[in-house]
């Protein structure tokens, strides 16, 4: 499953970086996150719970940023396991663009499922990761234009 987006952020690009780079503000954005970490300067473990149509899930996996042409772009790759649940891992490409006193944060992604959480079905599996993407988008969005503000 792929998918491309874009989110405009009301505060410049150098905070819109920054947040990016904050486990606090990612932690606090990424839905059903239960933890996130850095392990090393571009490595990052987290543990996020979430909800695939009724069935809920818990994932502990790891993800790496590569590709970093700061404060303009990098590359997020993550894998996690869920215990009986599967696997999934995905990337994202981000991309930050001025448009004045405002951000565009441009992103490409994808994603792969196996195990049992790929018996759910691909449709629900596509139309959960998109619906997860969105929100966190959008927080992200309220949480760094807030940050901005002050």
């Amino acid at each position: 499953m792929d998918f491309v987006g874009q989110e405009r952020i009301t505060a410049p690009r150098d905070v819109v970086w920054a947040g990016l780079n904050d486990p606090d503000i990612l932690k606090e954005c990424i839905p059903g996150c239960q933890s996130l970490e850095f392990t090393g300067p571009n490595e990052l473990v987290a543990t996020i719970r979430v909800k695939i149509g009724m069935v809920p899930l818990t994932f502990t996996g790891e993800i790496r940023v590569s590709n970093i042409d700061a404060p303009l772009s990098y590359t997020l790759t993550a894998e996690g396991k869920g215990s009986i649940a599967g696997f999934a891992r995905g990337s994202a490409d981000v991309t930050l663009e001025d448009d004045g006193g405002e951000t565009i944060l441009h992103f490409r992604a994808g994603a792969d499922v196996g195990g049992k959480i790929a018996q759910l079905g691909a449709r629900l599996i596509d139309s959960s990761s998109q619906k997860l993407a969105q929100r966190f988008f959008s927080d992200f969005n309220a949480a760094v234009s807030a940050k901005a503000a002050e």
